[in-house]
């Protein structure tokens, strides 16, 4: 028997290094999850507290579904690993097969670990496609303000989150930026994507100019900015983002780690916004956050100018140890079919004016400067503490877990994103007990 008597509380909480967390402050007063089912998480002292980010954006179907369970038990019944170097296993190309019928614009998928790697491999990608094309000089890739690309150094490096980059040096060279698509003043309580700020893609055609297009690459950007506090795409702007890409041969990347599998209502932003870039790089519901997993969606095009040579030689020197993991594939098939026959999608669709009615209705909520919302995200920012960046969210943060609701923050901006099997009454308790938070927090 173990000398532990109690599992659900460790002993001893010193030796994990926690990511993107105030390590001194957790370890001082832990929050413990020990359990979750459907839209509750369970503490280690036996509460039920409501889901209100889908674990970290990516939970799309709910909590312990059983298909999934029984998925993964049966893979690794059968089969706990195989290499995907110069060896295959089915699931793996079933998987594949059903992740490109979702889109008729994407005909390939590589498979990655996370969001992060997804990202970084569709960078690689856009560089070493350049290159198979006869355009090697184009080494350039442009980001955008405030964007969030992940944690790799090609993620940090196009994207420009201050406290993700200032301590890791100079990062890649030969990179640019976009402006962000925020302007408080014009698109306060925006009601889905704003009336304003289409006029920020053409800054595109400046840094174009600066460099030269023969130097550019790739643009990277996330249809809707999720990190950074749920950042909406003024209507046109992707649109013409997409139209300067084409008119430079510029290839254009969505970064869909937030985005994809229901989260607006739709299979991916492409299909919501009806913009359709090159690649999109994809994690988090790909398999309901069961095991980790990330794929990079490419056209035709891009896969077929590396299919040159011998057939004996490897088109692409990339790839990792986990790459299309039999559990993940498993996980993921799983996860499809849940989405498909639940009709998540169409549900999150059709949830979205309702939960946009309660969000708007915090505008009028203490400290609150802005509300914004599409589909099934939310931002609700607040006025920042004058001098205690980030204090105000932080507090709503712990308070809105003691009175049990789990909400995210970042900076001073409260980001919502439930699991897409939420319902009425669960945004109507979310959404109250956000409003009872912020009438006592600081």
């Amino acid at each position: 028997m173990s000398e532990r008597a109690d599992l659900n509380r460790p002993n001893d909480l010193d030796s994990f290094w926690m990511p993107f967390t105030a390590n001194r402050q957790f370890k001082k007063t832990p929050r413990m999850f020990v359990g979750a089912e459907d839209m509750h998480y369970i503490t280690d002292d036996g509460r039920r507290v409501l889901d209100g980010t889908a674990g970290l954006w990516c939970v799309n179907a709910g909590h312990k579904r059983k298909p999934i369970i029984d998925a993964v038990r049966n893979q690794v019944e059968k089969m706990d690993y195989a290499p995907a170097f110069q060896m295959g296993h089915p699931i793996v190309f079933d998987f594949a097969n059903r992740l490109t019928t979702m889109s008729s614009a994407f005909d390939h998928v590589f498979f990655t670990n996370s969001g992060s790697e997804s990202v970084d491999t569709a960078l690689k990608i856009a560089l070493a496609y350049q290159r198979a094309i006869g355009q090697g000089s184009r080494t350039r890739l442009i980001g955008r303000e405030r964007g969030y690309h992940g944690v790799g150094f090609g993620g940090i490096s196009v994207g420009d989150i201050v406290n993700n980059r200032k301590f890791f040096g100079p990062l890649l060279a030969g990179v640019d930026h976009l402006p962000h698509t925020f302007n408080l003043e014009k698109q306060r309580n925006s009601r889905g994507q704003p009336e304003w700020g289409a006029h920020l893609a053409d800054d595109l055609e400046r840094i174009v100019a600066l460099h030269d297009a023969s130097t550019v690459a790739a643009v990277i950007v996330e249809p809707v900015a999720g990190s950074t506090g749920v950042l909406l795409p003024p209507k046109g702007y992707l649109q013409r983002l997409r139209e300067i890409c084409d008119k430079h041969g510029i290839l254009l990347i969505f970064d869909e780690v937030i985005t994809g599998f229901g989260r607006l209502g739709a299979p991916f932003a492409v299909d919501y916004f009806g913009v359709v870039p090159d690649m999109i790089t994809t994690a988090k519901g790909i398999t309901n956050g069961t095991v980790p997993m990330g794929a990079v969606f490419c056209k035709k095009e891009i896969y077929d100018a590396f299919m040159d040579g011998p057939e004996n030689t490897i088109e692409l020197f990339h790839g990792y140890t986990y790459s299309g993991h039999p559990l993940a594939c498993a996980a993921g098939l799983a996860t499809m079919d849940i989405y498909r026959d639940e009709g998540l999608f169409e549900r999150a669709a059709a949830l979205a004016p309702y939960w946009e009615d309660a969000i708007q209705s915090l505008s009028d909520a203490p400290h609150v400067i802005d509300t914004r919302n599409l589909g099934l995200i939310a931002g609700i920012e607040l006025e920042s503490i004058p001098g205690k960046p980030t204090a105000r969210a932080f507090e709503a943060f712990l308070k809105a877990f003691d009175k049990g609701i789990l909400i995210r923050t970042t900076g001073d901006i409260i980001a919502l994103s439930p699991p897409l099997i939420i319902e009425e009454r669960h945004i109507d308790e979310l959404v109250g007990t956000v409003r009872d938070v912020l009438k006592t927090v600081h």
